[in-house]
């Protein structure tokens, strides 16, 4: 069941990522905006009082049509607004926007044959770098969840941000993930789905796709998986010289613990924390499929309260 609910999560996402000009709930905040060649991308900037500069922590959400606030159109549990109104209540900025195509940023969307997986980096990474030009903010730290992780690690270093924190991030190549989340199929699928991935992971597009493939092989994706199979976690997290925490949930249904110790493994300085009863929307919740799942539809529900202490320490030690 598992291994079916994992596969479920990857066709979801790429069923999604055609979704585009979603509209995103009005939050509390500073509105801020990062102009871009292919337009304007939208994000809110929490910024306590204080009379010198503080720490600020960039937010990048993860996979398919996900907002700023960690929603997109099937799921609501606003998971990265709690994680920014938290920062906020212990004194520290945040930064979390609507990638491009996403809600308030579709003035930026492209199309699907044209996106890449470096086009989020590359927005990532500017946001930062605007980031450390503004005064107020005495460091900038790079936060990425889920598919967000590899973004920001990447970008985290592009920018020369301060930190990175990964909550939930894979830590092996994507064409890897995709093969470990399809071998409880059926042979068929299997059979049908590795020769692509052969063949996208050498660069290649496939002309003809099974259509009981479509949603995750489409030809108009193809280009993308190509650019995100290219990238490895380890060796991404490894070139970073900046103070690194991992943070993983138990009862995470799409990355499980070991994906974890593998970007922690890879980055010996870094800092790894397992926090109980978590899942991959930052909620607590237990071992029952049916109440795990319903914390994805839940935004009132708070996030595991074990997170944030874990979070916020991390922040405020970095020198």
């Amino acid at each position: 069941m598992k291994n079916r609910l994992l596969l479920f999560a990857v066709l979801l996402f790429w069923s999604l990522l055609r979704v585009q000009a979603q509209s995103g709930a009005v939050t509390a905040g500073e509105p801020i905006e990062l102009n871009t060649a292919k337009g304007s991308l939208k994000g809110t900037l929490l910024v306590p009082a204080s009379g010198k500069p503080m720490p600020v922590v960039l937010i990048l959400s993860g996979s398919g049509p996900t907002d700023r606030d960690g929603n997109n159109p099937m799921m609501q549990n606003n998971s990265l607004k709690m994680v920014a109104e938290e920062l906020h209540a212990q004194g520290i900025a945040s930064l979390r926007y609507d990638k491009r195509g996403i809600a308030e940023s579709k003035a930026a969307a492209m199309s699907e044959f044209d996106l890449r997986f470096d086009h989020y980096v590359q927005d990532a990474a500017a946001w930062a770098q605007q980031l450390k030009k503004d005064k107020r903010f005495s460091k900038v730290v790079v936060l990425g969840h889920s598919e967000g992780s590899l973004i920001g690690m990447i970008a985290a270093r592009q920018a020369k941000a301060d930190g990175f924190i990964s909550l939930a991030g894979a830590g092996q190549p994507a064409d890897k993930v995709i093969r470990q989340q399809l071998m409880m199929q059926p042979k068929m699928v299997t059979e049908a789905a590795y020769p692509i991935l052969d063949q996208l992971v050498q660069g290649h597009t496939v002309a003809e796709v099974n259509p009981m493939l479509a949603s995750l092989f489409r030809p108009s994706v193809q280009p993308y998986l190509i650019s995100w199979f290219k990238y490895d976690p380890q060796a991404e997290i490894r070139k970073l010289t900046v103070p690194v925490l991992v943070v993983q949930g138990n009862l995470d249904l799409q990355v499980t613990t070991n994906e974890a110790t593998l970007l922690a493994t890879a980055a010996p300085k870094s800092k790894l924390v397992e926090v109980e009863n978590m899942n991959h929307v930052l909620k607590e919740t237990t071992m029952d499929l049916k109440a795990n799942m319903a914390t994805y539809s839940n935004p009132t529900l708070p996030l595991a309260s074990k997170l944030m202490p874990e979070v916020v320490g991390f922040v405020k030690g970095i020198k």
